[in-house]
């Protein structure tokens, strides 16, 4: 601003002296006085020029990196939106998993006790062979009638494959049922406690989560050994959860990372918690299956 009033002001001296009649010859140096003010004038206006030659290449580098700020900017969020769909896709492929993975162990339990009691069947039959004296007959019964033989149930593992179709048929009444009457004839074989995990899982299905809690307990205590104590221990905290029950549902859930961290259901558990604004109190570690007991 102070250079462009001296430069104004020069300008009007420079008027003045070319239009005034000096009553005297011009002098020497009024000459170099008006050769000097035209040179400050043209050093001014390349000063003006080279200012709006500097002040457009700011205005293009500031353009530029605006654009490369936007830039980046939208990189990052396409990022981060694909990040969440990634996070969202692994969580779906992991509940399919451990779905897929419950279906396989399912099915070898069910193998192995198959050809347990097909074994055991076969040796019953060749010994009751062996020891059947000839032209042995069935004890007559009251009154000389021959007695009547009562009815029995299935066996083991045609009980347990009928209810398990059921169950996966989504006929949860006549499932549970047949789990029921698995439990009462068949108590002690290896399959009763995943028979036990499914009568709870059909009333956690139900919305009957009071008693599905009870159920998973009977899972937990006794049948501590069997395959279903990870998925029972998390259901169980599930159901906690949906019966309002948060500070019991998180430490049962938190109890199962910490007891199996590196289980497919722990997975889920941490999931779980994070949905309900909990942390785990266990880091998560690689995914690893647990060995079947």
């Amino acid at each position: 601003m102070k250079n462009m009033k001296m430069s104004l002001f020069l300008a009007i001296v420079a008027v003045l002296l070319a239009f005034a009649t000096p009553a005297f010859p011009v002098s020497k140096e009024i000459v170099q006085l008006q050769t000097q003010v035209q040179a400050l004038q043209d050093q001014m206006a390349r000063m003006q020029q080279s200012f709006d030659e500097r002040m457009g290449v700011m205005r293009s580098l500031v353009e530029q990196s605006t654009d490369k700020m936007n830039q980046i900017t939208a990189s990052i969020a396409d990022l981060q939106k694909g990040l969440n769909q990634q996070h969202t896709d692994s969580g779906a492929r992991t509940d399919q998993l451990s779905g897929q993975m419950q279906a396989l162990n399912d099915s070898l339990d069910e193998i192995k006790s198959r050809m347990a009691k097909i074994t055991q069947q076969l040796e019953a039959m060749q010994n009751a062979q062996t020891n059947l004296p000839a032209g042995s007959a069935m004890p007559p019964g009251p009154g000389g009638q021959p007695a009547v033989q009562q009815p029995q149930a299935p066996p083991p593992d045609v009980l347990y494959n009928n209810a398990l179709r059921d169950y996966n048929a989504a006929k949860y009444d006549l499932a549970t049922q047949e789990f029921a009457d698995y439990l009462k004839f068949y108590p002690t074989t290896e399959l009763a406690g995943n028979a036990q995990f499914y009568l709870a899982d059909l009333e956690y299905r139900q919305g009957n989560f009071e008693q599905a809690v009870k159920d998973y307990d009977k899972v937990l205590e006794q049948y501590p050994g069997g395959n279903k104590v990870p998925a029972a221990q998390l259901k169980k905290g599930f159901a906690l959860l949906e019966l309002g029950r948060r500070a019991e549902g998180v430490r049962e859930l938190n109890g199962l990372i910490q007891r199996y961290p590196r289980s497919l259901e722990a997975d889920q558990a941490r999931r779980r918690l994070q949905q309900a604004s909990a942390k785990p109190s266990a880091a998560r570690p690689a995914t690893r299956r647990t060995p079947q007991q």
